[in-house]
């Protein structure tokens, strides 16, 4: 059983990490540490973004009961 969850957290962080990959638009390292490059202006998430950012989400959740589970059925 704990073989399974650590196949399902290294599958689940990678495809975390390439979705949040995805999501950084080519802002440099300015962008991706908290640089702000558009001048203040807030955007609103909007179609394949939008739905990218709700999938980033679903699979961090995933992530965390992964491993919540992983370390209360290991003990």
């Amino acid at each position: 059983m704990e073989v399974a969850f650590q196949v399902v957290s290294i599958i689940l962080s990678i495809l975390l990490t390439i979705m949040i990959l995805l999501q950084v638009k080519g802002g440099g390292l300015g962008n991706l540490l908290g640089g702000d490059a558009g001048g203040g202006i807030t955007r609103t998430r909007r179609g394949l973004e939008k739905t990218l950012f709700q999938i980033t989400i679903a699979l961090a959740i995933a992530f965390l009961a992964v491993a919540i589970l992983s370390v209360s059925v290991s003990r």
